[in-house]
C-alpha cells in the first residue's frame, strides 16, 4: 500500500512539474510567415494567408523608422528570417531575427557606425514587467506566456516581415 501511494505521489509531482515548463508543443498548421505592423504594435503568425495567432507587441524605445545603427533604439523594418532560438534568454525565451542584412550593414557603415545585431522576439522575464510599452533596444517584446507559444509555433527559416 505504501509503495502504491509513493508511486502515485511521484506521478503527481511529475505531472505538476511538467505544467510549469516554459517549453510548449504545437501540432497545428505550419507558420509560414510572421508579420509585424509597427504602427499598430501587432504581430501575426500566418499559415499562408490565414492568421493563426495575433499578439500585441512592444518595440524599441525609439520605434519610428528603420534601425540605422546599434544603439538607436529602433526596431528594423523589412524582410528577414527567423534564424535562431535561445532557450536560456534573459527575456524568458527568444527567437532571433536575421538583422542585419547586407543593406543594413552598408547603411550603418556609410554613417561610420555599427549596424548592431541580436534582434529577437522575446518575453519580458519578470524584471522587465511593468516597463513602458516600447522599451527594448530594437527587439520585439511580448509577454512570457506569448513567447512560449511563439517559440513552439515558429521554426527557424520562417520569413518575418516587419512593416512601418
Amino acid at each position: 500500500m505504501i509503495g502504491r501511494r509513493a508511486f502515485m505521489a511521484a506521478g503527481a509531482c511529475l505531472a505538476l512539474s511538467a505544467c510549469g515548463s516554459k517549453f510548449r508543443t504545437y501540432n497545428g498548421p505550419e507558420v509560414t510567415r510572421v508579420v509585424v505592423f509597427k504602427d499598430k504594435r501587432r504581430m501575426y503568425l500566418l499559415h499562408h494567408d490565414k492568421v493563426l495567432k495575433g499578439f500585441d507587441v512592444g518595440l524599441g524605445f525609439q520605434p519610428n523608422g528603420h534601425k540605422l545603427h546599434e544603439g538607436d533604439g529602433r526596431t528594423p523594418e523589412g524582410r528577414y528570417l527567423i534564424d535562431r532560438r535561445n532557450p536560456n534568454s534573459n527575456f524568458h525565451l527568444s527567437v532571433g531575427i536575421s538583422y542585419p542584412n547586407e543593406r543594413d550593414v552598408e547603411v550603418a557603415r556609410a554613417l561610420g557606425l555599427s549596424p548592431g545585431g541580436d534582434i529577437f522576439i522575446h518575453g519580458r522575464a519578470g524584471k522587465h514587467k511593468g516597463k513602458r510599452r516600447d522599451w527594448t533596444e530594437g527587439c520585439i517584446a511580448v509577454s512570457d506566456r506569448e513567447i512560449e507559444q511563439i517559440y513552439a509555433m515558429v521554426r527557424d527559416g520562417t520569413v518575418i516581415d516587419i512593416l512601418p
